[in-house]
């Protein structure tokens, strides 16, 4: 499997000559879900759903499907009718080539007076668990964690607590669109081997459009 970073929280996976990409939202490029067969979308956050992006991609292959919660579902069905599957917490399908398990049912907390979405997280041929804007945990190995590193919703001392829970083998930096080139050593350092320490993960970070071998 191949694994490439798009821009933000998006993420292409390629195996065997067919592709699948998560979260195509307006942070990343306008063609990043162009040439999928499968569009798996978390929530319905602008960051990580964006309508154009996901004209693009089934306009370029009258054959490509996308897979979302509800609340995604109800406001593409009629746009794309018959190419939406609804998920949720528990479901298995397989798509483009590759197996996918449904994690988890609620965005993390923002702050309490501003109501939680839901969202779901992705677990990938039972190897790559991409969150969403969670901090869930699949309750399962994870060989790559898609790690949200920096969101409204969240501080380092939750990040590095995360990865020390899952115990990925590694964990990859997604939800970073926000940040300055000036912070990323900050948070390489303190996910690194010379920070706090995360259960023996080692930490990546690829810029987009850069790819990975899994």
């Amino acid at each position: 499997m191949q694994l490439t970073k798009k821009g933000h929280s998006c993420v292409r996976l390629e195996k065997d000559g067919r592709v699948l990409v998560i979260d195509p939202g307006g942070f990343s490029e306008p063609d990043a879900a162009v040439g999928a067969e499968a569009v798996l979308v978390t929530h319905e956050h602008p960051d990580h759903f964006a309508e154009d992006r996901l004209r693009a991609a089934l306009e370029a292959d009258p054959e490509a499907r996308i897979w979302t919660l509800r609340s995604v579902a109800d406001q593409l069905s009629a746009a794309f009718p018959g190419r939406v599957t609804t998920v949720g917490h528990g479901d298995t399908f397989r798509a483009a080539g590759f197996d996918v398990e449904v994690h988890g049912e609620l965005h993390a907390v923002i702050h309490p007076d501003i109501p939680r979405v839901t969202n779901v997280g992705y677990f990938v041929d039972g190897s790559v668990f991409h969150p969403g804007d969670a901090l869930t945990v699949p309750g399962r190995p994870v060989e790559t964690l898609m790690l949200p590193v920096h969101a409204p919703w969240n501080k380092i001392a939750e990040v590095i607590e995360y990865v020390r829970e899952v115990a990925p083998r590694q964990a990859l930096d997604i939800h970073d669109g926000l940040l300055r080139d000036q912070a990323r050593p900050v948070y390489d350092r303190m996910l690194g081997p010379d920070g706090p320490g995360v259960a023996g993960a080692r930490h990546g970070r690829l810029a987009p459009g850069e790819s990975l071998a899994l």
